[in-house]
């Protein structure tokens, strides 16, 4: 999967969050939020294999530089957007304890 298709798959997810109804609590399903964070992690995941295998091609003399370099290129782009999702729930999660009950 590109960053491309990542950062729209990411979004589609995102506007179809509140059409799905949630499991519940104690439901048997993943919520909307949980399966876009879990493809989100799979995803980063799937860039750092395919950066990690076409360097170790590279080094192997099987693999063109221009694709190592795309591939660690999606890798760190992918590694870049979550950790701003990370940082902004983090901001959110800080406000939210900030609020007066």
């Amino acid at each position: 999967m590109t960053t491309n298709a990542f950062a729209a798959g990411a979004y589609a997810a995102i506007q179809n969050m509140g059409r799905t109804p949630a499991a519940g609590l104690a439901g048997a399903g993943e919520s909307g939020f949980t399966q876009l964070l879990s493809s989100a992690l799979d995803g980063v995941s799937e860039a750092g294999k395919r950066a990690d295998g076409q360097a170790m091609a590279a080094a192997a003399g099987k693999a063109n530089v221009v694709d190592v370099v795309t591939a660690v290129a999606e890798s760190e782009t992918a590694i870049q957007t979550l950790v701003a999702v990370r940082d902004r729930v983090i901001s959110a999660y800080e406000d939210i304890m900030r609020m007066q009950i």
